[in-house]
């Protein structure tokens, strides 16, 4: 069971390299325009986001008091349109569906799914209480502090991805949980998928609205 473990942590980690941003990009941090510990005050009363995919809709609440720094930076990109038509590229039945990586807007480059970001990283973010448990939103990265746009929902409960959890090194924040429409999320988690478990028909997240 252990061996199942590790081996299903490895495929979110590697996953969500950052290795193709250049170098410049990869260097910029997210939190140098919002400070750690401090959330937006355009942000701070907006606190659900409602996604629209071609499999139908469900809500998230984001945490913005507990992870100012994490929801700052989803908030901002879905208000730039940044997750509008990328898909979840990333389906393991049972354990998680990974999306928010630009390049899965094009299918030309589907064998870079997985690697693409915002060209920034933010700093991880964690606070007690918060767990991977089923229908959670956590941040998708390959290694510490090196999170971007990526995210995966929690399809099971999997708080050996916490960061007060050992073996491993790379954790991943938790920063808001489904709120309508897990029903939804669970016939994402559903889809046939390859042997890279990219979905065989596509899951198009068609919008993502801050409300």
């Amino acid at each position: 069971m252990m061996k199942k473990t590790l081996l299903l942590l490895m495929i979110v980690l590697t996953g969500c390299s950052m290795g193709d941003i250049p170098e410049s990009a990869a260097s910029e941090s997210f939190d140098s325009a919002v400070p750690l510990g401090k959330a937006s005050p355009s942000v701070s009363v907006e606190s659900t986001a409602l996604f629209e995919t071609n499999q139908g809709s469900f809500e998230i609440e984001l945490f913005i008091d507990e992870m100012p720094v994490t929801t700052g930076n989803f908030i901002k990109l879905a208000k730039d349109g940044f997750y509008d038509q990328t898909e979840f590229h990333r389906i393991i039945g049972g354990f998680m569906i990974q999306g928010g990586d630009p390049l899965s807007k094009y299918e030309s480059k589907k064998d870079q799914w997985g690697t693409g970001g915002p060209g920034y990283q933010i700093k991880d973010e964690f606070a007690e209480g918060l767990s991977n448990t089923k229908g959670t939103l956590a941040m998708a990265n390959s290694g510490p502090n090196s999170g971007g746009s990526q995210f995966f929902i929690n399809l099971g409960d999997n708080s050996y991805l916490d960061f007060d959890k050992p073996p491993m090194q790379s954790k991943h924040p938790v920063f808001g949980k489904v709120v309508k429409g897990m029903h939804i999320v669970e016939k994402i988690g559903t889809v046939s998928t390859n042997g890279r478990d990219q979905p065989l028909e596509s899951v198009v997240v068609e919008k993502v609205t801050i409300k």
